[in-house]
């Protein structure tokens, strides 16, 4: 994989375990002073960023430069190890313009409504089966 991994609010321990299962692929952990920055400046300077990237109470993980298979293996992969609730995401032309900050908002959103419309999918089902 040529691309690289992105991670906010990921215990130490936890970022050790995604290093592990994603061998060959550079992982970087995004601390809390980069929020304003724009995304392509972090992307630029990942091999200069310090500190660590549990300053968020969500976790995210955001993958750059991926293909669609090495999207779906990342995530089968982070989502065996059963850290919880993770908020997956890809990096696009327009979010690489977009402050850090605002795209943390942008994918809260997105996540909540992934899981209204799961929630009323299994509504929908229970419904249909009585």
């Amino acid at each position: 994989m040529k691309g690289r991994v992105f991670l906010i609010g990921f215990e130490k321990e936890e970022v050790e375990r995604i290093r592990n299962v994603l061998e060959g692929v550079h992982v970087h952990e995004i601390p809390e002073y980069c929020r304003d920055w724009v995304l392509q400046e972090i992307i630029e300077k990942a091999e200069e960023l310090r500190g660590g990237g549990n300053w968020h109470v969500r976790k995210f993980l955001l993958m750059h430069d991926m293909s669609n298979d090495d999207v779906k293996d990342i995530i089968r992969k982070v989502k065996a190890l059963k850290l919880g609730r993770i908020i997956f995401a890809t990096t696009t032309p327009a979010s690489l313009s977009w402050q850090l900050e605002e795209l943390i908002k942008e994918w809260l959103e997105e996540d909540e409504y992934f899981r209204q419309m799961q929630s009323l999918k299994f509504q929908l089902d229970l419904g249909g089966k009585g």
